[in-house]
This record gives structure tokens, sequence and C-alpha cells, in this order.
């Protein structure tokens, strides 16, 4: 029996006059990989942070295994260690080593002693292959690479669900394809992801399901196959004609 993680339900925001989401309903399964696809512009990445909660929805609800998590029972910072969130621009600390990168939120949020936190931290740039790189400075990686240093710090907080932010669009095309393979071994394993990207061949091939957005709204989802073979709305049609 499927298991619901995340619920959103009329969720909706504004900044001033300006409503960039509007009425948003949709719901991730535990396993599933969600990418949400759209325009720049669309809404998409407002909603993966108000999944977050680095943005304060105007109005509806965010359950989280049924519980709403703007209903402030819950601290903030326990919620995000459980729904973690890997950014485009990577945002790691300029000053630490990879390992302290992965090893800070350990040891404040979750309490761990470092001895613990770094055993989790090199596990998890093991599986990125960022394991020769432990004490290098963010400024001696390639883009490609802090991204899966991203990816293994969001990993080694062992969250439930993973948001990924157009987690390839700040990269040069030939890193594109090492942090794809990473994504692509986390669904392979069974992680519950939520991904906004450009990235259509990702979504087409390794999502379990798709969420087309367009000026604020879901106008379409459903099963990959379906939606990028036989689209029912002419605006997703438009779009991915001009992807594929």
């Amino acid at each position: 029996m499927s298991e619901n993680i995340i619920e959103v339900q009329h969720l909706s925001k504004s900044f001033g006059s300006h409503e960039v989401l509007r009425d948003i309903d949709f719901t991730v399964e535990k396993g599933d990989v969600t990418s949400i696809i759209g325009a720049s512009g669309s809404g998409k990445s407002t909603l993966l942070r108000c999944i977050n909660l680095l943005e304060t929805p105007s109005s509806g609800s965010i359950l989280f295994h049924g519980e709403d998590i703007l209903s402030g029972q819950r601290s903030e910072s326990d919620y995000r260690a459980k729904v973690g969130m890997v950014f485009q621009s990577f945002n790691l600390f300029a000053n630490m080593s990879v390992l302290d990168n992965c090893n800070v939120g350990q040891i404040k949020v979750l309490k761990r002693d470092r001895n613990e936190a770094r055993e989790r931290s090199l596990r998890y740039l093991d599986q990125v292959g960022m394991l020769p790189y432990v004490n290098a400075k963010p400024r001696q990686l390639s883009g490609g690479q802090k991204q899966r240093v991203a990816i293994a710090r969001a990993l080694a907080m062992e969250p439930e669900v993973l948001l990924f932010d157009e987690p390839t669009s700040a990269l040069d095309p030939e890193m594109v394809g090492e942090v794809l393979t990473v994504m692509r071994q986390l669904a392979d394993a069974g992680m519950t992801m939520l991904v906004v990207t450009h990235e259509m061949a990702f979504a087409r091939d390794v999502s379990s399901h798709v969420v087309f957005m367009a000026d604020g709204v879901i106008c379409e989802e459903g099963d990959p196959g379906e939606v990028f073979a036989n689209p029912r709305e002419e605006r997703t049609r438009e779009f991915l004609s001009r992807f594929l």
C-alpha cells in the first residue's frame, strides 16, 4: 500500500500583489521520483521553497505524514532534517572542508557526536564519488564536484525526502552528467525525490511522476510516459515541443 509522505493542499503564494502559486494540489508518495517541469517563472522553485519552509505560503496546507507543518507544532530545523534540499548554487560553506561541510548539520541539528557524523559523511561522500576530496575546500572543486558534495551533505542527514532545485542549471554541460548519474543512482535505490529540472530526459526516463507547471498552476501531471508521449493540454504540448 502506498504511503503519502508529503501532501500539498490548495497552496498559494503571493509576493505583494503578484500571485506566484495558485491553488496547488499534489502528493508525494514514499519512493516517488517526482519531476516538476515548466518554463522559467512558472513557480516551480517557489513551490519547492514553500515545501522546505524557505518561503511561507500565503494560504493552504503542507502535510508531512499527515501533520500540517504550517501549524507551528514541529520545529523548522527538525522538519528540514527530514526533508533535505539541494540547491542549484550548491550553498557550501566556503571556509570549511568537504568533510566539515557534511559534518556540520549532523552535529548542530541532529546532535550526533563528531565520530558518528564523520562516519556517515565518509559513507555518503564515497557514495557520490567524492571520498578523495574530503580535505579540499569548495574553491578547489569543479561545479559538478561541489554539487555532488552538496548531495552527500543532504544524504548525511538521512532525510526521508530530498528536494532538488534545478541541481544542474549552474553547471557546465560536461559536468551535468556526473550529477544526473548520482541522482539516477539515488532513484534506483528508492530515495523519495522531488526534482525541479530542465533536464527533460531525466524527467522522462527516471521519474515515476511528472508535474507540468505554467503561470503558477499545475496544468498537467501523471505518468512520464503518458505526459511526454500524449500530453492532454495544449500548453504542455507547446512546452515539450521546444525540448523534444
